[in-house]
């Protein structure tokens, strides 16, 4: 694994930080070039018998003693791109902050619309960016920049980009827009250019490997516990009373998951790293019987992504990304096919809160997340480190290199803590039927 950070080249202008550090109003503190946090702080057992290996190390994010660019004559945009997802104005507004009243950057634009933004055939107009235009925003959801998904081409955005004479662009958004600027950076490299590329990473579903957490995941399933509550309370409220709650998650089950350990009224969890079956003695359904015979009601939430080798989805969409399935809707008529050929009344209550979740601003812990984040992307265009995304590992903010976080997807482990603490909570088999 290469974990270093491409450079524009080297730094050699002070940052705006010496002067207010020596005049006393600032009291923060330079990272050191070479700063590494270790990526694993377990070590392997046995240990490596290579003495001279290295262990794999992340670079420290902050701010940087020299910088590359000089903030007063550097462009710098702003896009968001992908599915909504709270916080992206909070992100947005730090940004703008950080460069005008840290670093004296004047000049900052907004691409509207996603990438599309900086392609001059869609006729989308950049938005000038200042305080004054962002003070409000982190009290709404969505984004102010707008969105959408789906690729441009890089050689369009790159000439963009050149023509308009932007220095630095930061990117906010998922595994596709990791991708794009994967891509723009390697136009960007071939021509030779100084223009530096950094993402802040955006995905409700938290599947970005390598990082602990991704931004709006925290305010994702902090909403998603308020669908459980009153999914339980209506199944409380009839005799065999269901309560099914669908929650996001394509290819993991972090929210579904977190949310039931945090809210533990939930009987059953599905996700898309464990199958299911739903007919036979040890299938979903025949569970579901047992459960209303014994305890006369039950909650059940199943993450977008579980069962789709039993529902199937067809095509992809604009960025590229598998269609799914709607799993909630086949449990649903499954549910209700199978009570009633086996003679139960029941009432079924289906909530799907996806669309909400992903539309509604962030909520305390996720805007102060949003904030180190925006503020850590700026340090690090602003250094000259380009093609790169600022996390959090072990509760320290790192640099790590886009071509590393678009090799894979972190995916819940089934032998891990979080699943186990949903299998003590739920008490539901750990496997069912012949699900493969």
């Amino acid at each position: 694994m290469d974990l270093s950070i491409p450079r524009l080249g080297e730094p050699r202008i002070a940052s705006p930080f010496r002067k207010t550090a020596r005049a006393g109003e600032w009291t923060g503190r330079f990272i050191p070039e070479g700063a590494r946090l270790l990526l694993d702080l377990e070590l392997p057992v046995p240990p490596s018998s290579d003495a001279a290996a290295s262990p794999a190390a992340l670079e420290l994010a902050g701010p940087r003693e020299s910088i590359f660019f000089d903030p007063s004559k550097l462009r710098v945009g702003i896009v968001t791109c992908g599915g909504l997802c709270p916080g992206i104005n909070n992100v947005i507004r730090s940004l703008v902050l950080q460069l005008h009243h840290r670093y004296g950057v004047r000049r900052i634009v907004g691409f509207q619309y996603g990438f599309a933004g900086l392609a001059p055939s869609r006729r989308q107009p950049v938005v000038d960016l200042d305080p004054a235009v962002v003070r409000e925003i982190h009290h709404d959801g969505g984004s102010l920049l707008g969105t959408s998904r789906g690729p441009q081409a890089p050689e369009v955005m790159v000439d963009t980009l050149e023509r308009m004479g932007v220095g630095l662009l930061l990117a906010i958004g998922g595994d596709g827009t990791l991708r794009g600027l994967d891509a723009i950076h390697a136009e960007i490299a071939r021509r030779g250019l100084k223009i530096a590329v950094v993402a802040v990473p955006k995905t409700i579903d938290n599947d970005i490997p390598l990082v602990d957490r991704s931004f709006g995941f925290d305010t994702a399933f902090s909403i998603a516990v308020q669908s459980i509550r009153a999914a339980h309370t209506e199944a409380q409220a009839h005799q065999n009373g269901i309560g099914l709650v669908r929650l996001m998650g394509r290819h993991t089950g972090y929210i579904a998951a977190t949310a039931t350990v945090a809210e533990p009224d939930v009987n059953c969890v599905l996700v898309p790293e464990v199958a299911f079956a739903l007919d036979g003695d040890h299938g979903l359904l025949a569970w579901l019987r047992r459960r209303l015979e014994s305890r006369g009601h039950a909650v059940i939430v199943v993450a977008e992504g579980a069962g789709q080798d039993l529902v199937g989805g067809e095509g992809a969409d604009p960025s590229g990304n598998r269609r799914f399935g709607d799993v909630g809707a086949l449990l649903k008529e499954c549910i209700r096919t199978d009570l009633g050929a086996c003679g139960i009344e029941h009432t079924l209550k289906y909530i799907d809160p996806s669309y909400q979740i992903r539309s509604v601003p962030a909520n305390p812990n996720d805007a102060l997340f949003c904030s180190f984040l925006a503020r850590h992307a700026v340090h690090a265009g602003i250094s000259g480190r380009t093609c790169v995304l600022v996390a959090m590992r072990h509760d320290r903010y790192v640099h790590l290199p886009i071509r590393e976080a678009v090799l894979g997807r972190k995916t819940l482990d089934p032998a891990g803590d979080l699943w186990q603490a949903v299998l003590e909570s739920t008490g539901q088999p750990p496997t069912w039927g012949n699900a493969q």
